[in-house]
C-alpha cells in the first residue's frame, strides 16, 4: 500500500534541469523531473546516513541508498506554481508556451577567461537557461508542486521528510543554483492530484495514476501501442558509477531509460500508468 503526500517547495535560486543544447544555449526543462528529484534525495540521504562516521565518497553508498529510494518511494514530476490566497495554482508549460516562457524562464550568459590576454577565451561563450525563483513580469515567488508516494513498509532510516528540508536539485549547483525551501508536506486524503488533472489509484505493487481522456501526461511515459498524441524522445541521464572500468567518474556513465512520450502529450482515451523508478510512467494494458 502507498500513501500520497503533496509537497510544496519554494525556489530560492535559479533552477536548471538539462534539456539539450542549441548553439551556445543550454536549455532547461520547464519542470523538475523525477530523475533530478531522485538524485537530490539520494545525495542528501546518503550524506546524512554517513555523517560523522566516514566521508560519503564511494558511489556504491549512493547507489545503495538510491535503490532504497526507488523501492520505497515514488514521485511525480514537480511543476511551477504561484500562490493565490490559500491555494497554489499550477502553471502548465503547454497551456500557453509563450506566456510561460515570458513569465518563468530566463538565462545567464558567461564565458571562461584567458588571463594572459585579459579577454574572453575563444569559443567558450555559453548561456544557461533556468526557471526563475521569481516571475519575470510581476515578481511573485515561484513554487514547485508535486507528490511523493511512500510505501507502507518504508524503513525509518529513509527519512525523506527531513531530507526535503535541505535539498539542492538540478544543474549548476556549484554556483548556488537549485536551492529549494520546503514549504509543506501534506498527507493526501483524497485521490485527486494536481486539482483533478490526474487520479491516484492505490491498488498495485507500485502507485498507479489515471489520466482521463483528452488529459495530459504529467511525466515521461514509456512508448506503447496506445492512443497518445505528442512528441517522443529518448530519455537519457548521467550517473556516477566508480566501479565501471571506463567512464567511472561523476556524470560519465550514461543511463538510457527508454523511449518516452514527453510530459504534456495528450491522451485519446483514459490511461492508467504505473509510476516506476525515477518517476517514469509505464502504461498498463
Amino acid at each position: 500500500m502507498w500513501q500520497a503526500f503533496e509537497v510544496i517547495l519554494r525556489l530560492r535560486s535559479p533552477l536548471h534541469i538539462g534539456c539539450g543544447k542549441v548553439g551556445n544555449l543550454q536549455r532547461t526543462r520547464p519542470y523538475l523531473t523525477g530523475r533530478a528529484l531522485w538524485g537530490a534525495l539520494t545525495m542528501r540521504l546518503t550524506r546524512d546516513t554517513f555523517q560523522g562516521s566516514e566521508p560519503a565518497t564511494d558511489s556504491h553508498k549512493y547507489r545503495k541508498i538510491g535503490e532504497q529510494v526507488n523501492q520505497h518511494l515514488a514521485f511525480t514530476y514537480f511543476y511551477p506554481v504561484l500562490k493565490s490566497e490559500n491555494d497554489y495554482q499550477v502553471a502548465w508549460p503547454w497551456e500557453n508556451e509563450h506566456l510561460f516562457r515570458h513569465r518563468f524562464l530566463s538565462s545567464y550568459q558567461g564565458t571562461a577567461l584567458s588571463y594572459p590576454q585579459q579577454s574572453a577565451a575563444e569559443g567558450m561563450l555559453h548561456e544557461v537557461e533556468f526557471i526563475s525563483p521569481h516571475t519575470l513580469d510581476t515578481g511573485q515567488p515561484v513554487f514547485l508542486k508535486g507528490y511523493i508516494f511512500e510505501q507502507a513498509k518504508c524503513p525509518q532510516e529513509l527519512n525523506w521528510r527531513s531530507a526535503c528540508k535541505r535539498l539542492q536539485v538540478g544543474g549548476e549547483r556549484g554556483y548556488g543554483w537549485g536551492d529549494v525551501e520546503l514549504v509543506s508536506i501534506a498527507k493526501c486524503d483524497d485521490t485527486n492530484l494536481f486539482s483533478s488533472a490526474a487520479t491516484f489509484k492505490n491498488n498495485g505493487a507500485r502507485p498507479v495514476i489515471s489520466i482521463p481522456q483528452n488529459g495530459r501526461l504529467l511525466a515521461h511515459t514509456q512508448v506503447k501501442d496506445i492512443a497518445i498524441a505528442g512528441d517522443v524522445e529518448p530519455l537519457v541521464g548521467r550517473e556516477w558509477r566508480s566501479d565501471n572500468q571506463q567512464r567511472a567518474y561523476a556524470g560519465q556513465h550514461v543511463e538510457f531509460s527508454g523511449l518516452c512520450f514527453v510530459p504534456g502529450s495528450m491522451t485519446q482515451q483514459t490511461i492508467d500508468c504505473e509510476v516506476t523508478a525515477l518517476g517514469i510512467w509505464q502504461p498498463l494494458t
